[in-house]
């Protein structure tokens, strides 16, 4: 039977990805490498980087993706071994004791996104959680979304972790890699049976708009983050003034008089138009041009507007009382229309950020496992994306998708990666769910598990062209080992000076 097999994130082989950091420090007995991927230094502008604009570089982020040809045979039999008593590190947060009944799958608020930059120069994430660690600063991902693959095994540029990231925004902080620590056969020899990555991240920093400030238009076009454009109306005389200091300010419209119409014309306007004596009185009466409008109205003047006076009405001087009578008929018409005036307000929201703390502090930490049995019922958290390799696409990849089953009993078997002891899972999610955590013994109300595997690979196992299944590396002793050696780096804080 036919079956097709890629790493879940996926590797660019013709590519490669940009490599970053130091050269793997291989410890004494060969089991962890241990990376940097940013210094002190080098942490500020990679959060400038992601933070600026808005965000705009995390929105443009595409998932990891790697195609992988030349897989030709699954084998699943044998598996793994066990290479001593299983055990496990409390999660961040079990101490805590959660009564309620909860039907939902409620999503663990350690999961989120892994972003770095590729080597073709274009961004790439994948899937990872916050995981239990001394200093509360690590993460829990797949190596190949750690070390480039392709590229000597270099690790990748400007690694950052950003939790429960959704659509540009950042909920609980931006945290910036420091330290990838993974097995030294992954590092060395590219064994997928030791796909996993564990990295420390610096203290974190959130993002928030300010109120708009209000600027120039140059200011306005050289800024690159949001802005907005606000048309305020002024009078003829404000707007010859702004046209004489060059200023930004235009008209709308044009200037028309009143034009007469009939009284059934849509949108007509009765208006009222003053006539002699002889005209009013020769006038109709009812709806219509020309029509009486009301009677005729008497006004009270002084002898000398008396005297002035030379309308259309009469004037009576009655015993010294002076008055002028005026009389209307009707006018229907389409309204004037007049140019109207306006000037141009330009607002820039500026960016700042602030220091958000520990991510174990922000999100909590999933808990650690190995030496575990198979066939046991775990849950799966991560960020699927992109097709299926019959070109269907169920995922977006903006919100996170859990699966929940069973892990296989035997071991799954790809020699052209090394693979002879990976644990599956059925799961039909694609491309940006590598490094996904494989949680066991998951609570539902706590949103707390331990992490007992990493999504690496999909496969197809019934040869339709649609991922089925993926895999992880099998948690033994020696993962362990690296997990250890990194729950126990600080990575410390490079937020100093930033608002709390």
């Amino acid at each position: 039977m036919k079956r097709i097999l890629l790493p879940a994130s996926g590797a660019l082989l013709a590519t490669g990805l940009l490599a970053a950091g130091l050269a793997g420090t291989a410890q004494a007995d060969e089991v962890y490498s241990a990376d940097q991927l940013a210094s002190d230094q080098k942490a500020a502008e990679i959060l400038d980087f992601w933070t600026k604009s808005d965000n705009a570089a995390l929105k443009s982020a595409k998932a990891y993706y790697w195609d992988n040809k030349d897989v030709k045979k699954i084998v699943s039999k044998g598996g793994y071994v066990a290479d001593g008593k299983p055990g496990a590190t409390a999660p961040i947060g079990e101490e805590k004791k959660v009564a309620a009944k909860v039907t939902n799958v409620n999503l663990p608020k350690t999961i989120g996104k892994v972003f770095f930059e590729g080597r073709d120069g274009n961004l790439y994430w994948c899937s990872g959680t916050s995981i239990q660690a001394k200093y509360r600063n690590l993460v829990a991902t797949a190596g190949h979304c750690v070390y480039d693959i392709a590229a000597n095994d270099e690790v990748v540029s400007r690694w950052v972790f950003v939790p429960g990231y959704y659509q540009g925004k950042a909920p609980w902080g931006i945290y910036v890699g420091k330290q990838a620590f993974t097995h030294y056969d992954f590092d060395v020899y590219e064994d997928f049976d030791r796909d996993y990555a564990f990295v420390t991240v610096y203290n974190g920093v959130g993002g928030f708009l300010n109120k708009p400030t209000k600027v120039t238009k140059a200011e306005f076009d050289k800024y690159q983050g949001k802005k907005d454009i606000k048309r305020i109306e002024i009078t003829k005389a404000e707007y010859d003034k702004c046209k004489l200091e060059l200023g930004e300010c235009y008209a709308d419209g044009e200037d028309k008089d009143a034009e007469a119409v009939g009284p059934d014309y849509p949108g007509a306007v009765l208006t009222k138009q003053e006539v002699s004596k002889a005209t009013y009185d020769a006038a109709g009466v009812g709806k219509g041009n020309g029509n009486k409008i009301g009677e005729p109205v008497v006004e009270h003047v002084t002898k000398a507007q008396y005297d002035a006076y030379t309308g259309l009405g009469t004037k009576s001087d009655a015993g010294g009382n002076y008055t002028i009578t005026h009389y209307y008929v009707q006018k229907w018409v389409k309204p004037a229309e007049v140019k109207k005036y306006y000037v141009n307000e330009y607002y820039i929201f500026a960016h700042f950020i602030k220091s958000v703390g520990r991510l174990g502090d922000n999100v909590g930490g999933q808990g650690f496992a190995w030496n575990q049995p198979t066939g046991k019922y775990v849950r799966t958290f991560g960020y699927p994306a992109n097709a299926h390799p019959d070109g269907s696409k169920p995922y977006s990849g903006v919100t996170p998708k859990w699966c929940y089953g069973k892990t296989a009993a035997k071991g799954t078997k790809v020699p052209s990666l090394k693979i002879e002891e990976h644990v599956s899972l059925k799961c039909a999610v694609t491309g940006g769910y590598s490094g996904a955590p494989w949680l066991l013994k998951y609570s539902n109300a706590k949103r707390l598990g331990y992490v007992n595997g990493v999504t690496s690979m999909l496969f197809d196992a019934d040869s339709n062209d649609r991922w089925d299944h993926m895999s992880t590396p099998y948690f033994d002793g020696e993962t362990n080992t690296v997990y250890t050696a990194a729950a126990n780096v600080w990575s410390g804080d490079i937020t100093w000076g930033l608002p709390k």
